[in-house]
This record gives structure tokens, sequence and C-alpha cells, in this order.
């Protein structure tokens, strides 16, 4: 009997950590999320399956000692795997040409995670600064150039979707190319020094 009372207040103790890290948390995260996922409904989805995560990670006996580094790290992974699996036919515009035809996605000119320590670190670096610059852009910017370079729409897709006119989305979409190459030169000078 003793034992089923313990576990009892356990798990009230951990229903109680974990409302309460949600409701600390939640503006936050979800304001990161939003950065970085045009779509509100796929941002309330990454939203959910983070704090689903981490009720699981309670659940199996594993709390979180650094709840915030915990659920931002998360919704990273989240949007990520997000991002992969909404992954469509690239336009040609998001590509770069190699000698043979071939096109390159902007993650191919990345280090490979899986070739070492140093190349994970440099992929690591890289990412964070481009997020970093990614974050510097107005809202509206950000969304365009994220829809389009990371999600594949069209600049058709997006007006029929924001009923912005292609134009204005393609002059968003050049003010951040002219930031995003601005600001992330010097880090890519540093590494072709290397």
């Amino acid at each position: 009997m003793d034992e089923t009372l313990r576990k009892q207040w356990m798990m009230v103790q951990q229903d109680q950590q974990i409302s309460e890290a949600v409701e600390r948390e939640k503006p936050r995260l979800r304001n990161f999320i939003r950065k970085r996922v045009a779509d509100r409904s796929d941002a309330e989805d990454i939203l959910q399956e983070v704090f689903y995560e981490l009720v699981e990670a309670y659940r199996m006996m594993k709390p979180v000692q650094q709840v915030t580094a915990w659920l931002f790290q998360v919704a990273r992974n989240r949007i990520t795997d997000f991002f992969r699996s909404k992954k469509r036919e690239a336009s040609s515009e998001a590509a770069v040409k190699i000698q043979d035809g071939e096109e390159l996605q902007w993650e191919d000119l990345l280090p490979s995670p899986d070739a070492g320590p140093e190349a994970a670190y440099a992929r690591s670096v890289l990412m964070e600064e481009m997020e970093a610059a990614l974050d510097e852009l107005p809202e509206e910017q950000r969304e365009v150039f994220v829809a389009h370079e990371f999600l594949g729409y069209s600049f058709k897709e997006l007006a029929a979707q924001t009923g912005v006119s292609v134009n204005t989305l393609l002059s968003r979409k050049r003010y951040a190319v002219v930031h995003l190459r601005e600001r992330l030169q010097t880090i890519y000078d540093d590494f072709r020094k290397a």
C-alpha cells in the first residue's frame, strides 16, 4: 500500500512540474517556433509535440534537469523534422547547378553531420549562425525566405496562400538574401580559410 501511495504522490508531483513548465515556457517557445515555421497550425502542432515529449520524459522516469534548454532543443529538433517531412521538389531557384547539371540544395553545401566531430561542429556553428541571422530578419522577410528556401514553395503558391503579390514576395526575399549574405559572409570566409 505504501508503494502505491508513493507512486501516486510522485505522479502528482510530476504533473505539477510539467504544468508549471508548460505555463512558464509556452509563450516563449511558441514565439521561437513561429519565427521558424510560417504556418500557425504547423507551429502549434510542433509546440504540442514538444510538450508531449516533456510528458513522456517524465513518465519514463527521466525528469529533465534544465527544462527550458531541453524544451528549446526539442523544439529545434521538431522544426528540423518538420522541414524534412515537408520537403518538396525545390524549384530551380532554390538550387545550385553543378557541372554535370545536377542540382544541390542548400543543405548539401553544409558539412555532413556524419563526417566526424570537426564537420559536425562546423555544421552546428553554421546552423546557429544561420538561425541567428534569420532571427534578425523582419517577420515578413523571414517567412518568405523560409517558405521558399526551406519548404520549397513557389512564389505563386505563396501569393495564393498569403494574398500578397508575387512582386512583393520577391522583394521581401531579395532583402532577406542581401541581409543573410552580409551577415554570414564573415563566418563563410573563416571556414574557407580553415
